[in-house]
């Protein structure tokens, strides 16, 4: 997977503002967008996405352009052949977990499934666990079932890169050093690159990859490893050195500018 990106964007509302120029280029199987809350990570992920237009620059997958500012191109969310999953995973709380997995394959008027539908749907339920939940509905399930069936929705369609954006937070330690290797593991078996949001070292511990490092809508620094756990540990020592460690602060975030300031990041 290669994945570029080099762009800037103002968000403005209730009397503030943020700027983010974000660049970074990744050739391996997992990027890390790591750094402190509001610092730009999601911003940057909701553009590769296609939820956000940047002012200006430039996105592209796989040689594939999917945003140019200077050419006119803004390829719609739903051809970029990318997954999301969102942090509180949003979820149909209507809809059972086989036709929350099976949303995005519906086709027709009624949006019924086809057969090779149905049976992608029963592939990805027996890969996560699920297929006994099938016709369980989201708020019965535990906090890693739901986060299980967002990404199993995420993978159905098989997107060419998976966004995951601090898919770990809301669980609790223990679930979340499991799930950790879960979703990496089912992410490895179904071919799926993967850009994910965190500012816990031990997510990056687990995906390892290339580390992008944020700080108040910069990427101040890109950094290589190898894919998973083998390049992971080495990375996680590296967030936790001295020089790294303002990215590593509890409860550390960047505070937008008032309108009266400007809204430059430099």
């Amino acid at each position: 997977m290669s994945l570029d990106l080099d762009i800037t964007t103002t968000l403005r509302g209730g009397g503030r503002c943020f700027t983010l120029a974000a660049k970074l280029s990744s050739r391996g199987r997992s990027t890390v967008l790591f750094g402190p809350s509001g610092s730009g990570k999601t911003v940057t992920m909701r553009a590769v996405a296609g939820l956000l237009t940047p002012d200006a620059g430039r996105i592209s997958l796989d040689g594939r352009v999917l945003f140019d500012s200077a050419a006119k191109i803004n390829v719609p969310t739903r051809e970029r052949g990318v997954g999301y999953v969102f942090q509180d995973y949003a979820l149909f709380p209507h809809l059972s977990v086989a036709d929350n997995v099976g949303f995005g394959l519906r086709r027709g008027f009624f949006g019924r499934l086809d057969a090779e539908a149905k049976d992608r749907v029963a592939q990805l339920l027996k890969l996560s666990g699920l297929a006994d939940l099938a016709q369980v509905k989201p708020g019965k399930l535990s906090g890693g079932q739901r986060q299980r069936v967002a990404l199993m929705r995420a993978l159905a369609c098989r997107p060419r890169l998976l966004l995951l954006d601090e898919p770990f937070a809301a669980l609790d330690p223990l679930l979340r050093h499991r799930m950790r290797r879960e979703v990496r593991a089912i992410c490895q078996a179904e071919g799926a690159p993967t850009v994910l949001i965190t500012h816990d070292p031990d997510d990056v511990r687990e995906f390892g990859g290339t580390v992008a490092l944020y700080d108040c809508g910069r990427v101040r620094e890109v950094v290589e490893f190898p894919d998973g756990p083998e390049g992971g540990a080495a990375a996680r020592d590296m967030l936790l050195a001295a020089r790294f460690g303002a990215y590593a602060e509890p409860g550390r975030a960047c505070a937008p500018t008032t309108d009266s300031q400007s809204c430059d990041s430099d």
